[in-house]
């Protein structure tokens, strides 16, 4: 496996982020982790420190990636330190439950622009990053919710079946610099928020309607995303992979 990638993840501090980040390091490469606050990251990233050094293939940058400004720092810094992006993980969002009748413009379009508009920023501002190198990988989140619909987050399912559309459409542009681009649809993923936002009833309705009768939980997604950023997955592009525990047989 090639251990000297450049590995630019957005949403790296939560629970999937920070799964994917230690199997990167753990590979020998080099992870640019970014999230919206720094003051989490600074916390965040101790994990990794040995005898109180910083893990030196590990570093952070805390950015907005809804904003234009945001994403175009984050490409900045990549640039800065290694002159380079090999793999892009657009793994940042939020799902916020609001019924659609009490929904504001306001939440509709702020949902929008963290899931689906800040993965088109990203992948924007880093692509000039990636083509040069005659190789890369794109993998984005979509959710398993865009096949079944998901009650109170009509925002956050429309958003997360634009990013499937975008990521085709993406892929037919990149694919003769060696670029694929794929996406990641999981099933609901026992994380802090998700615990935060979710009841144990529907985590165990969850359960139910897997294959595998258990919890997905974050590390479950790690290694169908290391493959889809891998050598191996190189005749692979525009295409969706469902992890889900067998709650959606494609």
């Amino acid at each position: 496996m090639n251990t000297d990638r450049i590995v630019l993840l957005t949403g790296a501090v939560g629970g999937i982020g920070s799964e994917l980040v230690d199997r990167f390091l753990n590979n020998g490469d080099t992870v640019m982790a970014c999230d919206v606050s720094e003051e989490a990251l600074n916390g965040w990233r101790a994990r990794w420190d040995t005898d109180g050094q910083p893990h030196p293939q590990l570093f952070t940058a805390a950015a907005d990636i809804a904003t234009a400004d945001g994403p175009a720092h984050l490409a900045e810094q990549a640039r800065q330190h290694a002159g380079r992006v090999d793999v892009l993980i657009n793994c940042a969002g939020w799902f916020p439950i609001v019924p659609f009748e009490d929904m504001s413009t306001d939440q509709w379009q702020q949902v929008l622009d963290i899931n689906l508009t800040g993965t088109f920023l990203m992948t924007r501002t880093v692509l000039p990053l990636m083509k040069n190198n005659g190789w890369g990988r794109i993998v984005n989140f979509g959710s398993g919710s865009i096949f079944d619909g998901t009650s109170g987050q009509s925002h956050y399912v429309a958003a997360k079946a634009g990013v499937v559309g975008f990521s085709r459409s993406l892929a037919r542009e990149v694919g003769d610099y060696g670029i694929t681009v794929n996406v990641i649809t999981p099933g609901l993923t026992v994380t802090q928020a998700v615990r935060d936002n979710f009841p144990e009833k529907i985590l165990a309705a969850q359960r139910e309607r897997r294959a595998l009768h258990r919890d997905q939980l974050a590390k479950d997604l790690v290694g169908p995303v290391f493959f889809l950023a891998s050598d191996d997955s190189g005749f692979i592009t525009g295409q969706t992979l469902n992890v889900d525990g067998g709650v959606f047989m494609l």
